[in-house]
C-alpha cells in the first residue's frame, strides 16, 4: 500500500510538471523575447491550470471514496450523489443574482448549494439504502440542480449570463487566476485533510455501525460530518470550476483494489488517482483545434460515461449470482 501511493506521488509530481511546460516551444521562445512577460504567463495562467486540475482531482477522488464508504455503495459520488450540481446552483445564484466576484464568498455558496444536495439525498435515499433507490435519488436531485441553474442564467439581471457561463458549467480551469485558486483549494485542503482522519472510522463503518459506535465513532455524526466536509471541499472547487464528472467515481473504485477493499485506507489512494486523471484530462484538451476550447467535463463524461455502465452491468450480474445461488 505504501509503495503503491508513492508511485501514485511521483506519477501525479511528472504529470503536473508536464502540464505547467506543455506546450513548450511558445514559452522558451516567449522567455528569449521578453522574460517577465514569460514568468507572468507561466505564474499567472499555467501553475494556477495546474494546481487546480490536480486539486479538484484529489477533491473528487477523496469526496468519492468518502461518500461510496458512507453510503457503502460504490456508486456514490460528487457527481452522481448531485452535490456537483447543487455546487453549481449555490455558484450561479452568488455570482449572477447576489452580484458576488470573490472567489472566497462565491467557494461559501458552492459549499451551501453542495450540502443541501447532499442533505437532500440522506433524507430521500437514506444512507444504507440500495443501488436503485440511492441512483434515483441522484439523479433526481442533479435535474432538479440542473434545471434550477438554467432557470436562474436564464432569469438572471445579464442577459449574457447563459452564455458566459456555458464553458464553466462545464467544467474549466481555463483563465483561473491564483486568487481564485487559492479560495477553491485552502478550503477544500482543509476539508480533505479532515477526511482523511475519518479513516480508520470509515473502515469501521464497513464491520457495521454497532462496532463503530462501540469504539467511539458513532454512525449518525460520522456521516454528518462526511457530509458537510464534501460538501465544503466539493463545492469550493466547483464554484472555481464549474461541475466535472466521473472522477469521483472512477478514482475510488481503482483505489479500492490497491487498499484491499477497505473504505477508508482508500480514501489517499483515490486522491491522487483523481488527480492524476484530471491532469491527464485537461492535457488531453490542450491538443484541440486551435481556437476550439474543449471543456474538461465534457472530456471526462465522455470516458466516464461507458465505464460507469461497465460498473453497473457488473454490479447487476453480481446480484443476478447471489439470488441464483
Amino acid at each position: 500500500m505504501t509503495r503503491s501511493i508513492v508511485l501514485l506521488c511521483a506519477a501525479l509530481m511528472m504529470l503536473m510538471l508536464l502540464h505547467l511546460l506543455v506546450p513548450l516551444g511558445p514559452l522558451l521562445e516567449l522567455r528569449r523575447t521578453d522574460p517577465s512577460l514569460a514568468a507572468l504567463l507561466f505564474t499567472e495562467l499555467r501553475l494556477p491550470r495546474t494546481l487546480l486540475a490536480a486539486g479538484y482531482g484529489a477533491v473528487l477522488g477523496m469526496t468519492g471514496a468518502a461518500l461510496q464508504a458512507m453510503f457503502a455503495n460504490p456508486l456514490a459520488s460528487p457527481d452522481i450523489t448531485g452535490s456537483s450540481s447543487g455546487a453549481a446552483l449555490g455558484a450561479v445564484l452568488g455570482a449572477y443574482w447576489f452580484g458576488i466576484v470573490d472567489p472566497l464568498a462565491l467557494a461559501a455558496f458552492g459549499a451551501g448549494g453542495a450540502g443541501l444536495a447532499l442533505a437532500a439525498l440522506v433524507l430521500l435515499a437514506g444512507r444504507r439504502s440500495d443501488t436503485a433507490t440511492l441512483l434515483l435519488a441522484g439523479v433526481a436531485i442533479a435535474l432538479a440542480a440542473g434545471a434550477a441553474t438554467s432557470l436562474l442564467l436564464a432569469l438572471a439581471p445579464s442577459p449574457f449570463a447563459y452564455y458566459d457561463s456555458f464553458e464553466w458549467l462545464m467544467g474549466s480551469f481555463v483563465d483561473r487566476s491564483l486568487p481564485q485558486a487559492a479560495a477553491a483549494l485552502i478550503p477544500a485542503a482543509l476539508a480533505c485533510a479532515l477526511l482523511a482522519r475519518r479513516a480508520r472510522a470509515l473502515d469501521l463503518m464497513a464491520l457495521g455501525e454497532d462496532v463503530a459506535a462501540s469504539l467511539g465513532f458513532p454512525p449518525r455524526r460520522l456521516g454528518i460530518e462526511v457530509v458537510v466536509l464534501s460538501a465544503i471541499a466539493v463545492g469550493a472547487c466547483a464554484s472555481v470550476c464549474g461541475a466535472i464528472g466521473f472522477v469521483g467515481l472512477i478514482a475510488p473504485y481503482a483505489a479500492r483494489r490497491l487498499s484491499g477493499g477497505h473504505p477508508g485506507r482508500a480514501l489517499v489512494p483515490a486522491a491522487l488517482i483523481g488527480a492524476i486523471m484530471l491532469v491527464l484530462a485537461d492535457l488531453a484538451v490542450r491538443f484541440a483545434p486551435a481556437g476550439r476550447n474543449i471543456p474538461v467535463g465534457i472530456l471526462t463524461t465522455v470516458v466516464g460515461t461507458p465505464l460507469f455502465i461497465w460498473l453497473v452491468i457488473g454490479m447487476r450480474q453480481r446480484m443476478s449470482g447471489r439470488l441464483t445461488s
